[in-house]
């Protein structure tokens, strides 16, 4: 079943003791992606998931540029290993039983995780 999570799609960033009182930007953004992801209920086959993460066109991108880049190939940062460790470890928390897994990251009007 294909589970559709809209939300912007966030690598995980290096953590380190002191984020667990310091709050940086970038760890509340991945908390707040691990906390959506939760919410609605996704579920990844340990025999083989498929991930499409949608990263959203900058806004000052014109209205031809959106509509050439739409669902092409994302080449950019963040790294398709970072956004993928970032749902891993989100929904589990020993993801040692997943052996089979495609990610994939193209531009989207907005962002979303697509989990089939």
């Amino acid at each position: 079943m294909t589970k559709i999570i809209p939300t912007d799609p966030v690598p995980k960033p290096r953590m380190t003791q002191r984020d667990k009182w310091a709050k940086r930007p970038c760890v509340l953004r991945y908390r707040e992606f691990c906390d959506t992801l939760r919410q609605h209920n996704a579920i990844l086959n340990p025999s083989g998931s498929e991930i499409v993460f949608v990263i959203p066109m900058p806004k000052s991108w014109s209205e031809k540029k959106k509509a050439q880049m739409a669902h092409k190939p994302h080449q950019q940062r963040p790294d398709v290993d970072n956004l993928l460790k970032a749902v891993l470890d989100a929904l589990h928390d020993e993801d040692c039983h997943i052996w089979s897994i495609t990610a994939t990251k193209i531009w989207g009007y907005c962002g979303e995780v697509i989990i089939d």
